[in-house]
Parts: C-alpha cells; structure tokens; sequence
C-alpha cells in the first residue's frame, strides 16, 4: 500500500488539530510532528499558517459542494432544491464531524468573516449555489423578502446546532429528525 503523500499528510494532521485545538492551539511545530514531517517540509506546500488554514477550507468546501450537488437538480421547485441541499449537508456533516469542526470553527474566526462577506455580499462572479438558491426564491417570490444573509441563517442556523448537539451527543439525528428539521429551516424563509 503506497505512503500518502506529506501534503495529504500535513493536510489531515492540520485538520485533526485545529478542529480539536483551535487554530491558536495548533502551531505549525506540532501539524508537522503529527503529520510526521520535519517542520520546514510544512513550508514546501503551504506558505504559511494562514495560506494552510485557507487552502484547507477550500478544499473542505469543494468535497461538499460536490457531494450536495450530487443529484441536484436546478429545473426543480424551489422547495425541493432548498430540502435537497439541506438535508445534503446536514448528512455531510453528520458523515464527517472533523470537516463540520473545522468549517464551524473556520466561520466564527475572523477568516470566516472576510469569507462570509465575499459569498454573501460581494458579486465575485463565482457560482454559489446556496446564494442563486435565495436569489431564484426571492425573485420567484416564493421565500421571504428578506436579505440573502438573514435566509443563510435562518436556513442553516438550526442545521449548525443540531449537528453540534448531535456530534456533542445531546442529540441522535435520525433519518426523521433530520427530515424535521430541515422542514422547520425550510418554514423559516419561506414566504
């Protein structure tokens, strides 16, 4: 069986360790002690911790989108593209609960602001589905009026805390619950 590469290495150590230490809590000494790499290899691939921290949530972002997109289908009704993205994620993150640590952590970190701004606020030209989701919902008057960035977090702030309940073990999201859920995030921005 072939050794992973050092970046693949370096990236899951990185990961493990932030999502368990925090981005302050995990100096680039010890990604490269738990990755197995002598510290300067770190500096081969990433420039520095930033661009490491950045690099990684991108390349969280990119499994997800792939795997909410999987069977998406934008010729359908509003509601049936909001349920289906939905209930992706919510299976997303509840299937990999180091990437949701680290994403959650990544967006209530002063990285996530300036990230948040450019999805939510600025027209950068890239496609994001969830952003052509409310803006198709708006302009079909079929959600509420409201701004894009309040039907992000009606959307998706019950999603975030029963996926950290789950993960904490306060909650067990079954199949059903998650089904609930998602229909009570789908009644938050619907007109």
């Amino acid at each position: 069986m072939a050794k992973p590469d050092k970046r693949t290495e370096i990236v899951r150590a990185a990961l493990e360790l932030i999502a368990e230490h925090g981005f302050h809590g995990a100096p680039m000494s010890l990604i490269a002690e738990r990755a197995g790499v002598a510290a300067g290899t770190i500096y081969r691939y990433f420039e520095n911790k930033d661009v490491l921290i950045t690099e990684l949530v991108h390349e969280l972002e990119g499994r997800i989108k792939e795997y909410v997109l999987d069977g998406y289908e934008t010729e359908r009704p509003i509601r049936e593209r909001f349920l289906h993205l939905t209930m992706k994620v919510f299976r997303y993150f509840i299937d990999f609960p180091l990437h949701f640590r680290y994403v959650e952590q990544f967006h209530n970190s002063p990285y996530g602001v300036v990230r948040r701004r450019e999805r939510l606020l600025a027209d950068t030209g890239k496609e994001d589905v969830f952003r052509i989701l409310f803006e198709d919902g708006l302009a079909q008057q079929v959600m509420k009026d409201l701004p894009i960035p309040v039907q992000t977090s009606l959307a998706f702030g019950p999603l975030v805390f029963a996926v950290r309940d789950h993960i904490l073990g306060l909650n067990e999201l079954d199949d059903t619950l998650i089904e609930q859920i998602t229909l009570g995030c789908w009644d938050g921005v619907k007109r």
